[in-house]
This record gives structure tokens, C-alpha cells and sequence, in this order.
């Protein structure tokens, strides 16, 4: 099964939430917006009801569901698009009574996904989390299921008839785990090579078009697909920065979050997102011209602790500082550093705090210890990265990456040497 990327035409899309105070619906609506803007819809209206809890049946209550219904006959509604996420009994009766397709949040991010996904890992984790929601709401959902459509929520498996073969569906999930395993043993022999060598992984993180592909771009000139919509970059891109200092550092630019992001969609991103969490530096970049800019860095702290961030040092970073009209307005937030990624203010900042706060670098070196300093060379075997030893007749020779300490002690011994690792 191959997921399929149909040709995206304009629908009409009605947006719908139920508002029962537990977020705030006003920004989930206008993030909702972008993302069906994102995905190839046109949002044409929203209604919001404020209710207690979701109606079991329909979401909304049914006074509201026959406005719905008569919303989308007057003007001609393709697609009902919900701010939450829907039963199958939900979808099946909203789509009787409305006469239009009906989809939730987490199906439009999966569309958008699968729309944006070129990796081979990003096209196995997208169909995984498309099978893994399909599944149990394969019944009732009628015999569209089987076919292909042609709008927003029908891109993915495809034509497979997956209403009546869920052990079909099952053995495709099991067989996707698998090759998913696979990439990943891959890419973990990569960051276990860059570890040796003694490469510093910098990753730039945040909500999602605040602007980290042009970012990127600016820095590495890496050719990064940079939108204004949200998930322009799906699958994460590394390249190299050398900084004024001289020390050159991976970057990483990685798929951007949202608010509300389902767990089951973090999870199926997490062996991707994790080469974000576990960098040795992390920019946390957000929209300062947002209203919501600390909104947005605390959402995408929340999700790297969630990863297992830990106590890697962050820097908030303020991108798109040209769009705010006095610089006075931008937001002061700790030791945010403010930039804009298409003019070019404030990157000679960002950079210099980067090289403050990177970890502490290691430096080859090459050198023959006599047989007496045994004990120095268990040292560099465990504290260092030994990459070769030879015995000669005058000694051990040795090349290895070590530390500030390590190399204090070896300094008497060493035969060359480099500053630190560029």
C-alpha cells in the first residue's frame, strides 16, 4: 500500500467547535483556519456553541446541527471541518444530516501530512498514523472508505476496501512498525557516528510557521522549503553552520507544532522529533509578531519535555521582528534574542549566543604516552573518543577526541594536535 497525494482543489470549508472552556477556543479556531488554508480548503465560515461537553451523537446539540445543515445547503458547503476530535457515530450523523463529508482536527493534520511528507520515514510514519486512526472508525463511515476522493481528509492508503479488512489494515500497521525499526536503527548508527566525531547537533524548534526553514535557509543556504503555512516542513533537514568562532554545528530544522497536538500524532513523529529534543542546543523559535508568541514557546517546551528534553540549554529566538512596526512591541521574554530571518537583524546575535552557550568542545589529538601512563590511557579510553591506538616500540600511540581536562593531562605527550573540531 503506497499513500497517494490527490490533486488538491479548492473546497469550501465551515468550521465548527464546541466551546467547554477547557482551551481557548478563539486561538484553536484561528490556528484551525490556517491549517485547512494549509491543507488546500477555503475557510468559508465557523460556528462556535458553547456547551457543557460534546453532544454524544452529533457534537453540537441538534438546534445547532440543523443550523449547520442549513449553513451548508445555502451556501454550498464541501467539507465540515471540526476543532476537536470526532466518534464514528459523530461523523456518521453529522454527514446524514448535512449531506457533507465531515472530518476532525486530527484527520485535516494527518491530510496535511500526508500532502507534505517526501522521506521515506516521513511516508511510513504518516500511513502508520493514518491506518492507527482509521481503524476504529472504519464502521459506519460507509463504502467511501474503499475508494479514492477527491478532497481534504482522503489522501493517504487509498483504495484498499478498508471497512472490511481490518486484519488487512492490522498486518499493514505490524509490517509499517517494522520498516519504521529499520529506518531508525539507521539513523541512530548516524547520530552514534556524529557523537564519535565529535559533531554538536544545534535544532531549531517552535510552533509551526514561525519561520524556521527561512531561518535555515539564511544560515545554511540549505534550500529549505519555506511557506507561509502551516507544516511546510514536515521531514527535518541538517546541515552545516560554521559559526564566527570557527566551530562548525549541525543544525537541524524539524517539523513545526501546533497547540492540541493529538498524543497518538506525537508519538508517531517521536523517533523524528527526538533528534530535536536530545540536541545539544535547541533555538526555540516563535512569530514575535504573533499576539500569542509566549503561548507558542511554552507549547513547544511543553511537547520537548514530553520528548524527554531535559536540561538542554534553550534559546528563545523572536523571528519576523520586521513585521512589528515599533521594535518596542516585541515581546521581552528572558533571554529571547530577536531576529528576522529575511532581513538579516539580529543574526550576528543569535549566532554569538549560540557559540556562548554551546556544550563543552572536544579536540583531536594525536599522542604517544609511554607504557608507565597506562592509567592515562584507560582514562582516554573512558572519558575521551578513542578513534585509534597502535603499540610502537616507544609507547602507545593514540588519536582521539577528549575534553579540556583530558587534554591537560596529555599535553606532554602529544604529537599534533587540532583546535576545536570545525
Amino acid at each position: 500500500m503506497e499513500l497517494f497525494e490527490n490533486e488538491v482543489r479548492p473546497e469550501r470549508a465551515l468550521l465548527v467547535a464546541v466551546d467547554t472552556g477547557e482551551y481557548d477556543v478563539e486561538a484553536s479556531m484561528a490556528e484551525l483556519y490556517e491549517l485547512t488554508r494549509s491543507a488546500g480548503a477555503e475557510p468559508y465560515g465557523s460556528m462556535v456553541q458553547k456547551r457543557p461537553s460534546p453532544d454524544s451523537a452529533t457534537c453540537v446539540g441538534s438546534g445547532m446541527a440543523e443550523d449547520i445543515a442549513d449553513y451548508c445547503t445555502r451556501y454550498e458547503m464541501d467539507l465540515l471541518i471540526f476543532d476537536c476530535e470526532l466518534s464514528p457515530t459523530q461523523i456518521r450523523n453529522l454527514e446524514e444530516k448535512t449531506g457533507v463529508r465531515v472530518i476532525d482536527r486530527t484527520m485535516l493534520i494527518l491530510d496535511i501530512f500526508a500532502a507534505r511528507a517526501k522521506s521515506k520515514e516521513g511516508k511510513l510514519q504518516v500511513e502508520l498514523a493514518q491506518l492507527r486512526y482509521l481503524l476504529p472508525r472504519l464502521s459506519g463511515r460507509g463504502i467511501e472508505m474503499s475508494r479514492l476522493g477527491g478532497g481534504i481528509g482522503t489522501r493517504g492508503p487509498g483504495e484498499t476496501k478498508l471497512e472490511t479488512d481490518r486484519r488487512h489494515i492490522r498486518r499493514r500497521i505490524e509490517g509499517l512498525k517494522e520498516q519504521l525499526e529499520e529506518v531508525e536503527k539507521h539513523r541512530e548508527q548516524i547520530n552514534r557516528r556524529r557523537q564519535k566525531d565529535g559533531v554538536i547537533t544545534v535544532a531549531l524548534v517552535g510552533y509551526t510557521n514561525a519561520g524556521k526553514s527561512t531561518l535555515m535557509n539564511y544560515l545554511t543556504q540549505a534550500g529549505v522549503l519555506a511557506k507561509d503555512q502551516l507544516f511546510a516542513t514536515l521531514d527535518p533537514t541538517a546541515r552545516a553552520l560554521k559559526l564566527p568562532g570557527g566551530v562548525t554545528v549541525m543544525l537541524i530544522d524539524t517539523v513545526g507544532f501546533v497547540r492540541r497536538l493529538p498524543h497518538h500524532l506525537v508519538n508517531a513523529f517521536r523517533s523524528t522529533l527526538e533528534q530535536a529534543a536530545l540536541a545539544d542546543l535547541i533555538l526555540n523559535v516563535c512569530d514575535a509578531s504573533s499576539p500569542e508568541a509566549q503561548t507558542h514557546l511554552e507549547v513547544t517546551r511543553a511537547l520537548l519535555a514530553e520528548l524527554g528534553w531535559k536540561d538542554r540549554p534553550v534559546i528563545p529566538v523572536l523571528n519576523k521582528c520586521d513585521l512589528v512596526p515599533e521594535l518596542g512591541a516585541v515581546p521581552m521574554i528572558g533571554n529571547a534574542v530577536r531576529i528576522s530571518a529575511v532581513t538579516g537583524a539580529g543574526i550576528g546575535e543569535l549566532l554569538q549566543t549560540i557559540e556562548r552557550s554551546l556544550p563543552v568542545r572536544t579536540v583531536r589529538v594525536e599522542a604517544l604516552l609511554p607504557f608507565a601512563e597506562s592509567g592515562l590511557a584507560a582514562r582516554v579510553r573512558k572519558d575521551g573518543v578513542l578513534q585509534e591506538e597502535e603499540y610502537t616500540a616507544h609507547g602507545l600511540k593514540i588519536i582521539a577526541r577528549v575534553g579540556p581536562e583530558l587534554l591537560e593531562q596529555l599535553s606532554r605527550y602529544l604529537v599534533d594536535s587540532e583546535g576545536p573540531k570545525d
